[in-house]
């Protein structure tokens, strides 16, 4: 029978629907297509931790800004989330909850649209600022994951308004501004914590560029043989996640798969390779995955942080000022650009591509 399977064709008839995973709920599939089936040594590994005290750090970032003692409360609070556990939720972060509302309804709008307005996005061009697709790596990855994704580049040079979306275009653009002047307050809380001046990572243009992905999964009729989003790490120096109710996401702690509940108006922080390389391992990025799900959809969006492309020759190491003779670099320098590649790379093996920076 396998060698009846022709997975290249069902590929490219997937595809070339532009309906995404969607498109197969909506036509009433009962089955997953093969396509959508992972090993099942990946699935296995699905155990979730029953340790009740093992739960996200939730960091109240009330005051951060009015009260130095507070403020210094909080920056403990994120050294000791980014040293154990590479991820944490924030409260009290000041984006407004209707804000949050309406940036999730608003990827829910552009996913559940007339299919045929949705395809005009449709696309693998890797050079359009604004796009949809299924499956960034369908065509490399072993396995296809359930969700649709919409994405857009916002900074360093934003797209042109009349290329987004109708039904999302206003909230897309509310929520980025919104979501960036959280950044600049939560790499002056990084910085600080590895011990350096507020602007430092801000002045390393840590945070000069903005990647919006917005993920879209759908229920699926058969969860258990297939994955949401694989497991993987960021690239990025800092990634700011806003999900719905739904669950979904875990991260890897201590060799155990930990449920990141979600908390109504919260904002999940997640610190990315790059910080982790130029933090010289103080801070680790945590691997973190999406389960598919009987319920749906789930809708999330990732604001990821990093160098801007501009110019691309920029250099990342180890920061000389969290070097000493008891803490050599452990990583060569690379470009946001180069380390992005490798990752891409990197994440169909699913080993870590800090692993090849490493000195």
């Amino acid at each position: 029978m396998d060698s009846e399977y022709d997975r290249k064709s069902e590929l490219i008839a997937f595809d070339d629907s532009k309906a995404g995973v969607k498109g197969l709920v909506d036509a009433g599939v009962a089955k997953i297509p093969r396509m959508f089936i992972h090993p099942q040594h990946n699935l296995r590994e699905k155990s979730v931790s029953t340790n009740a005290q093992l739960r996200i750090p939730i960091i109240d970032l009330e005051g951060v800004n009015s009260d130095a003692i507070l403020r210094a409360k909080i920056i403990d609070k994120v050294r000791n989330a980014c040293e154990i556990w590479g991820i944490f939720q924030i409260v009290n972060h000041g984006i407004l909850k209707s804000v949050l509302e309406e940036m999730i309804k608003g990827i829910r709008r552009f996913n559940e649209q007339d299919t045929e307005v949705k395809k005009e996005f449709y696309t693998r061009d890797s050079s359009k600022k604004v796009k949809f697709v299924s499956n960034f790596d369908l065509f490399q990855a072993p396995a296809a994951t359930w969700k649709d994704s919409f994405s857009c580049i916002i900074n360093p040079n934003p797209p042109d308004p009349t290329d987004m979306p109708a039904v999302c275009r206003d909230i897309i653009m509310e929520y980025s501004k919104q979501v960036k002047m959280l950044a600049n307050t939560l790499f002056e809380l990084v910085a600080e914590a590895l011990g350096l001046n507020s602007n430092h990572l801000k002045d390393m243009e840590c945070a000069e560029g903005l990647f919006l992905v917005s993920h879209y999964y759908p229920a699926c009729p058969e969860p258990e043989l297939t994955m949401g989003t694989k497991t993987h790490t960021d690239p990025t120096f800092l990634t700011v996640l806003l999900q719905d109710q739904v669950g979904g996401l875990q991260v890897l702690h201590e060799k155990q798969w930990v449920n990141v509940n979600p908390v109504p108006g919260a904002l999940v922080i997640n610190t990315g390779d790059l910080l982790q390389l130029v933090s010289n391992d103080m801070f680790r990025s945590a691997k973190h995955r999406v389960l598919a799900n009987h319920k749906g959809p789930r809708v999330s969006v990732a604001s990821f942080f990093s160098p801007s492309s501009l110019p691309p020759s920029k250099l990342y190491g180890p920061i000389k000022e969290l070097l000493s003779e008891e803490n050599p670099p452990k990583y060569k320098e690379t470009t946001a650009r180069d380390y992005g590649t490798y990752h891409r790379a990197e994440r169909l093996g699913g080993t870590s591509a800090l692993q090849h920076f490493k000195l």
